[in-house]
């Protein structure tokens, strides 16, 4: 009860506050024990539908990480793919690759044009310009951005020889029960609208520019597009809490190790461990892990809607103090 008083108080605080219209937070132990909170609305307006448990969320960037990282690390403890091969090996169409690996794509070491730029082009173009183009320089350091995770999309597709939707629902979504996680929703009446544009709500499509092209031409990538619900990912989450094979294992220890997820960052809590890993969305979205604990968190908000900041960074500094003081809350409370 400590922890359902504690997390309405900081919700409902957000919300009057209108950093979002609603959300949902979810909380998943080692020994499966776990608690969904959903609070407020769709929308801010009256009569609005309101946030259930089962309401679905679109991930944004939170596809990076499940299932795009999570598919890498289990092609690489099946020897599918290794950390050192070369991204040519499997995309010889990419120009001006710089020797850079399968690892560089996974650490964000390789950057190149903003995917975002492309939004005007068919999903044709936008690929064509990324072989092209490929990478501004050899492999450095942490850079941020869609590209590498795009890249490793169409890598797992070409070593399956089958479309990511199809590989994370036969390695992941099926497995865990996660029947309301997937790239092309049908039910878009479960879905909050994560932004109105030229006066028309995004709603039950990604709201990732560049992704939504490809979308819209019924073809996932690796760097946004996915939807899901609270219920979905804790039993994702409680599977890497509990890991029952080896499989499992290599993926929890590659998330430890930085391979398609963040770690021990500030948006974790300060009262985060050196090994807490997770992933954030930019329409207010974030998965974390704290093996140590035995806590899975989740929080699926809407919280570019009905506009986004025109500075990009306020809409993370303010999240991230919200996930922050979120998690410090779960930490404390199921400690």
């Amino acid at each position: 009860m400590i922890l359902d008083s504690r997390l309405q108080e900081i919700a409902g605080t957000a919300i009057a506050q209108r950093v979002f219209p609603g959300c949902v937070i979810g909380v998943v132990r080692a020994k499966g024990e776990r608690k969904i909170l959903p609070f407020g609305h769709f929308t801010y307006e009256e009569n609005s539908l309101q946030v259930a448990e089962d309401t679905i969320y679109d991930l944004a960037s939170v596809t990076k990480s499940i299932p795009v990282a999570s598919l890498a690390l289990q092609f690489i403890a099946e020897n599918r793919l290794n950390l050192s091969d070369k991204v040519k090996d499997f995309i010889p169409e990419l120009q001006s690759d710089f020797g850079a690996t399968i690892e560089d794509l996974l650490r964000y070491r390789v950057h190149g044009t903003a995917l975002s730029k492309l939004r005007l082009r068919t999903f044709e173009e936008i690929r064509t310009h990324v072989f092209e183009h490929g990478f501004d320089g050899p492999a450095g350091e942490y850079a941020y951005q869609n590209l590498p995770a795009f890249l490793l999309g169409i890598i797992l597709e070409r070593v399956a020889g089958e479309i990511l939707p199809a590989l994370a629902e036969k390695y992941f979504f099926g497995p865990l029960s996660m029947r309301d996680t997937t790239f092309f929703p049908h039910d878009i009446s479960r879905i909050p609208p994560t932004e109105i544009v030229d006066g028309s709500e995004i709603r039950g499509i990604v709201h990732d520019e560049s992704a939504r092209v490809f979308s819209r031409a019924r073809r996932a990538v690796g760097h946004a597009g996915l939807f899901s619900t609270a219920p979905d990912l804790l039993n994702f989450l409680e599977s890497l809490l509990r890991p029952d094979d080896g499989l499992t294992m290599s993926l929890v220890r590659g998330a430890e190790e930085g391979l398609g997820w963040q770690v021990n960052e500030p948006w974790m809590g300060k009262s985060r461990g050196e090994k807490t890993f997770g992933k954030t969305g930019f329409t207010g979205t974030s998965i974390l892990v704290d093996k140590e604990r035995g806590i899975g968190l989740v929080i699926l908000s809407n919280r570019t809607y009905p506009k986004r900041p025109p500075d990009a960074s306020s809409i993370h500094s303010e999240m991230n103090k919200l996930r922050s003081a979120i998690a410090d809350i779960v930490f404390q409370t199921c400690a």
